[in-house]
């Protein structure tokens, strides 16, 4: 039978060409699809157009229109829900978003059919403690950063891995990242890049103020914690890149692996190495 659900996702304040978005749902209904859209046009009769909180619902399949931003925020309004998501790279690098929008249409009746492999990538568990209170708790597929704020000096951290207390240190901040979010903050900051499909963590300090510190690898079956041991001024929190939640001194976050995954539909044209040479420009 199929997929006979499918949600799209465009970039957030979307003004690029609305004639392939089009294009693509005229395809979708024309073949008996039902259509959710995140956004107002002059669609065909039967396509529903859902606020993001109902974009998703009884989706088969998500088809992204946008980046890689576009697609953390498609992974977030799953909220858990193991659905494939189809990447069409509208924005710059790229590095989920694998088809360019050439090959969507070259390749979407086949993964109509069900045709399609996808690569499973691990996400986080974060969770905000304050007084022994929850005030967060949230899946992340590229990473949480706690960053300090613009007016504020170095942020004091204690780093725990499975309970056993690693180190104490005074920086910009730091990121905990995923192998799949080892491309964006992580890389800029200085950390590692990490095969997708790894099970593990890397934790990336944010200018430290030492010489002798530098980012780690660890196993995703560890849990970590981070606890604001000194602050002067505001810090934050911040979830896949989006505003940043206020965190105070003796705040403590947890991060465990989630029970849940992000199911990426892969190019059969390109394997992940090809994928990076050609982003980051390597060997040119």
């Amino acid at each position: 039978m199929g997929i006979r659900k499918v949600s799209i996702v465009t970039r957030e304040g979307f003004d690029g060409n609305r004639d392939d978005i089009l294009r693509l749902v005229s395809h979708l209904v024309a073949f008996g699809k039902t259509v959710r859209i995140d956004i107002d046009g002059d669609w065909p009769g039967g396509v529903i157009v859902a606020e993001e909180a109902e974009v998703m619902q009884e989706a088969e399949l998500v088809i992204v229109m946008g980046g890689d931003g576009t697609l953390i925020k498609a992974a977030r309004l799953l909220d858990g829900r193991e659905v494939p998501i189809l990447g069409v790279n509208m924005g710059t690098l790229g590095f989920m978003t694998e088809y360019p929008l050439p090959e969507l249409f070259e390749a979407l009746d086949s993964i109509l059919e069900g045709n399609f492999q996808t690569t499973r990538r691990g996400m986080l568990r974060v969770e905000l403690e304050r007084n022994g209170e929850c005030l967060q708790s949230e899946l992340v597929l590229n990473d949480a950063v706690v960053n300090r704020g613009p007016d504020s000096g170095l942020i004091g951290m204690d780093i725990s891995v499975a309970g056993d207390f690693l180190t104490r240190f005074r920086a910009d901040g730091v990121i905990v990242a995923t192998p799949t979010g080892s491309t964006a903050y992580n890389m800029a900051a200085g950390g590692p890049i990490c095969y997708p499909t790894l099970e593990s963590f890397i934790i990336t300090p944010i200018c430290p103020h030492s010489l002798t510190l530098r980012p780690f690898v660890v196993p995703d079956r560890l849990e970590l914690g981070i606890r604001l041991a000194r602050t002067s001024g505001d810090s934050f929190l911040s979830l896949d890149g989006r505003a940043g939640i206020a965190i105070q001194q003796n705040d403590r976050i947890t991060v465990r692996r989630g029970k849940a995954a992000t199911l990426i539909i892969r190019s059969s044209r390109r394997n992940y190495f090809e994928i990076l040479r050609e982003k980051l420009n390597w060997g040119r």
